[in-house]
């Protein structure tokens, strides 16, 4: 955007030229700006379908490594973590290939894809909606080329989607949880069963545990990877605009998951475990709310004890965010070609 108001500017400064030296304009034409910048026009059906391709793709090729990572972090919740040995993803990994065998890496991706296609279509789509609300804010509008006024645009509309997105499809969130996170004892036979179970033992509200936690992870978590994200890309293309507008949307938004995880990761680790609570008939572990899970964890296994399974995370965020980006960027070029075909 920044690169076309600086070619209409320059095309209207020479026009203006011309004009007082009482040469005869002569129209010039002027290259299109490069594919990558123009913004892709597509319909909300189009819209929320790239959305939640791009989710699901990019959850179901990373599906072993969020399972580890869920393992690792429900690791001291019911056990001595004086006990705990240091987590090892090739250790984890061994031990559920040859006890559950390799498919058990995808044990409740079916319920993730039915998670993330609603989630990210509605994330996607409420992004794309909030963004252009806050541009006609009155304070915002005047401002549109300004680097701050546009971070400060991604960042409330990323947060504000992410909530949105997150509160609309929980459920699935926290039965796809509990899944994952089965190992040798299956309490769950699947997502319809896990639904009736958790209602009928723990209420209607047994569904939204751990909702507090999620949605204080989710808003900044959500908001920070849409902000870095439009900030890399909007500096790369600026600087080098000819280059695959796939690789950049793989790249910033492999930067921007690292950058949002790693700031919001605790928070992530209380949610999981908060979903966890009850799960199979289990007695509860943490007795009070969020604050207080977050000091029982500290004090029971120290800072470590919040980033616990950190690492699997970098690893399934790095491809993951940026599958889900490339996708959603590619899938909003070619349906935009499509709907101009139309």
């Amino acid at each position: 955007m920044q690169t076309e108001a600086r070619v209409g500017m320059v095309v209207e400064g020479q026009r203006a030229l011309n004009t007082v030296h009482g040469s005869v304009e002569v129209p010039q034409s002027t290259p299109p700006p490069p594919q990558s910048l123009q913004q892709s026009q597509i319909g909300t059906l189009s819209q929320l379908l790239a959305g939640g391709v791009a989710g699901a793709l990019s959850k179901t090729c990373t599906a072993p490594l969020a399972r580890l990572t869920i393992l690792f972090q429900v690791q001291g919740m019911h056990s001595d973590v004086a006990t705990l040995s240091k987590p090892s993803i090739w250790r984890e990994a061994s031990r559920i290939v040859g006890e559950e065998g390799f498919r058990a890496f995808w044990k409740g991706n079916l319920v993730t894809i039915a998670h993330r296609l609603p989630y990210s279509s509605v994330n996607f789509y409420a992004y794309e909606h909030y963004k252009k609300l806050l541009q006609m804010v009155p304070g915002l509008k005047n401002h549109r080329e300004s680097m701050s006024t546009n971070l400060c645009v991604h960042f409330v509309g990323g947060g504000m989607a992410g909530i949105t997105a997150a509160t609309a499809t929980y459920p699935l969130d926290l039965v796809r949880t509990r899944l994952a996170a089965q190992t040798n004892m299956i309490y769950y036979r699947g997502i319809g069963h896990a639904l009736r179970t958790i209602t009928s033992e723990e209420g209607i509200l047994g569904l939204y545990k751990g909702l507090g936690a999620t949605l204080l992870g989710v808003g900044p978590n959500i908001a920070l990877s849409f902000s870095v994200y439009e900030s890399l890309r909007s500096y790369w293309q600026l600087h080098r605009p000819h280059d695959s507008p796939v690789l950049v949307s793989l790249a910033c938004g492999s930067l921007s998951g690292i950058a949002s995880s790693t700031a919001t990761f605790p928070l992530d680790l209380v949610r999981r475990r908060k979903q966890l609570e009850g799960a199979g008939g289990r007695a509860r572990v943490y007795n009070t709310g969020l604050l207080g899970t977050f000091k029982h964890i500290f004090r029971t296994e120290g800072l470590r004890g919040l980033y616990r399974g950190i690492l699997p995370e970098y690893y399934k965020v790095v491809p993951g965010v940026g599958i889900c980006f490339m996708t959603y960027e590619t899938l909003k070029m070619l349906l935009a070609d499509d709907d101009d075909n139309l």
